[in-house]
């Protein structure tokens, strides 16, 4: 599955580990936010939550360090959206 194929999936469930700040300044229609600092505490919601996951932040690399930690959780099917302005392209 793509990224843009993903994002558009009616069962998908955006992350955005952005702080609330940053929510706050540009927000993704129908998106969780759960920061990065939060992921260690909350990481059993995500095994709840519809597939499939994309994560994304401000650049990608929170997002990619939040997938890493969910992984070592044996929670490896998300995907690694990018920034928030990159899901904001793909979302149709």
């Amino acid at each position: 599955m793509t990224i843009n194929e993903a994002i558009n999936h009616p069962e998908a469930t955006l992350i955005d580990v952005r702080t609330p700040g940053e929510v706050a300044m540009e927000t993704v229609p129908g998106a969780v936010n759960i920061p990065l600092d939060e992921v260690p505490t909350r990481w059993e919601e995500f095994e709840s939550m519809s597939r499939p996951l994309v994560l994304f932040c401000r650049s990608g690399n929170r997002s990619g360090q939040a997938l890493m930690f969910l992984a070592s959780k044996g929670i490896e099917d998300g995907m690694n959206g990018g920034g928030a302005s990159d899901v904001m392209i793909h979302k149709m």
